[in-house]
């Protein structure tokens, strides 16, 4: 084990220890320092990665029994809900298109389109990534440009000069890792702190209207496409502004890498109707209500449409793939279990420990105890609010998981939100969306670290645009969620009455 993992495992222990046994914070309540000791340790070993996170996140199945915080039926179902199911059921139909190369069609052909020069070529790249990480992994939408953009810079070598090619390759590298973060936020998922929101809101308001997958793309696609465009911006002015290419670029690039694709086979057609008939039932479940107009959703048309949720819709899809047999190899369906078994498991509890989490938060009083001890150092103007939590969880998680900071964080918001007598989304929107931010470091997010491995960018050279940008998604975030965000999720400035 590394000096670090060590140092962050016997750091847990100490501070769960000193928690438990002299920290008898709330006297009346003795769960609320259980359950903060519990969290504390969770969060020291989760920062540190002093054993896998995976690991962490099953402390709950064991500590909160032991302790009395929740019996362990009740923290089981934790680890097994309709989110899991989505989760499961999007990344599987993810893992269909990357089996069948999919994915790399619908890359290829929006280049194609966009054109090839300089600054059309990195336009491509972002659409494309963007619009991948919408609806698959953010991690395997950037391992799949990745490739393409190293192809293609090395058909540039004729076409810059040493130094232009340097600075186009931080520009169109960074433009992927930035864009799979962005495309993101677009969807409920499009990346795990958005699937969190939804479980931690419905955890800690039961009676809360649900925010259904179309409203969520209704307020969070402009602000990804305005984020885009803010990108594009920025590797301009900063990078490939000045680029002149010293030959004519060819405009077969694209279409050479298309065409070794094949033809568009029976497959890929199934799975295409299949992705695009699982957008458009998450897309129209519910009920759309922006203001005073509504888009009624088809669920309407069931005799009970509460009973059906985006997990049903995502395992639906995925056991369709399961059963259409495939042309090009008999003996295999559209989707089988040894391309379904690439499933990140770790990540799946992960979500299951921060879910279990948040429910020791509001069943022992901790997230409420927690939001009445801050509940003074929040500002009357919400705008405020929404601009320091934006700024505080951008940065925060440029150090650690924007999951597990998401569901740490997000109970504790609806407690102040409860002390302030606020409306929760007002608080727990912008921490979401800003939690898929972080722009300046490796460690940040998994497309972050993914294209620095390739060799080309340096720590600074990622730090300095990303600077800029988290700035940039700070004003934008905070514009967006106060403006449309308060319009769309019918948002005032007071407690609801569903989270009374």
């Amino acid at each position: 084990m590394k000096s670090k993992n060590t140092i962050g495992l016997i750091l847990g222990i100490l501070f769960f220890i000193i928690i438990l046994f002299l920290g008898n914070i709330e006297p009346n309540n003795p769960k609320i320092s259980i359950t903060l000791a519990i969290t504390v340790l969770m969060a020291t070993w989760w920062i540190t990665e002093a054993i896998p996170l995976a690991v962490t996140a099953l402390l709950p199945l064991v500590l909160f029994p032991i302790f009395g915080i929740t019996n362990g039926k009740e923290v089981s179902s934790s680890y097994v809900n309709d989110v899991i199911f989505l989760f499961m059921g999007g990344f599987m139909i993810a893992l269909t298109m990357q089996k069948w190369n999919l994915h790399r069609r619908i890359a290829l052909k929006i280049m194609m389109f966009t054109g090839v020069s300089p600054s059309k070529v990195i336009a491509g790249f972002m659409l494309a990534t963007a619009f991948l990480s919408m609806w698959i992994s953010n991690t395997a939408t950037a391992m799949m440009m990745l490739p393409i953009a190293i192809s293609i810079l090395g058909e540039f070598e004729n076409i810059f000069n040493e130094k232009d090619l340097k600075r186009y390759s931080i520009a169109l590298l960074l433009s992927i890792a930035y864009s799979a973060s962005i495309g993101g936020i677009a969807t409920l998922v499009g990346t795990p702190p958005n699937l969190v929101f939804t479980k931690i809101m419905n955890i800690s308001f039961p009676n809360a209207p649900e925010i259904g997958f179309g409203q969520w793309m209704f307020f969070a696609f402009p602000l990804s496409i305005f984020m885009l465009i803010s990108l594009w911006l920025l590797m301009y002015l900063f990078l490939f502004r000045n680029i002149r290419p010293t030959n004519v670029i060819s405009s077969n690039i694209f279409k050479t890498q298309y065409s070794q694709l094949g033809k568009y086979s029976y497959e890929e057609k199934i799975v295409t109707i299949g992705f695009v008939l699982f957008a458009l039932l998450l897309l129209f479940r519910v009920d759309i209500k922006i203001s005073s107009f509504i888009i009624p959703g088809w669920s309407n048309l069931l005799p009970n449409p509460k009973f059906i949720n985006d997990g049903t819709i995502a395992i639906a899809i995925s056991i369709l793939f399961f059963i259409i047999p495939a042309k090009e190899n008999k003996k295999t369906n559209i989707l089988d279990w040894k391309t379904a078994n690439k499933l990140p498991w770790h990540i799946i509890i992960l979500f299951g420990g921060g879910f279990a989490l948040a429910k020791g938060f509001v069943s022992s009083g901790l997230s409420l105890w927690i939001g009445e001890l801050i509940e003074n150092s929040v500002f009357e103007n919400p705008f405020f609010n929404i601009l320091l939590i934006t700024s505080v969880m951008i940065f925060l998680t440029e150090v650690t998981s924007n999951t597990a900071t998401t569901q740490i964080l997000l109970p504790i918001l609806a407690g102040l939100a409860i002390s302030t007598k606020t409306n929760p989304l007002i608080y727990m929107v912008p921490a979401t969306i800003a939690a898929s931010m972080a722009f300046m470091l490796p460690v940040a997010t998994p497309p972050n670290a993914i294209v620095f491995g390739s060799g080309k960018i340096k720590i600074s050279e990622m730090a300095r645009m990303g600077l800029i940008l988290n700035i940039i998604a700070i004003i934008l975030v905070s514009i967006f969620v106060y403006y449309l965000g308060f319009n769309i999720f019918n948002i005032n400035n007071e407690l609801p009455i569903w989270a009374k």
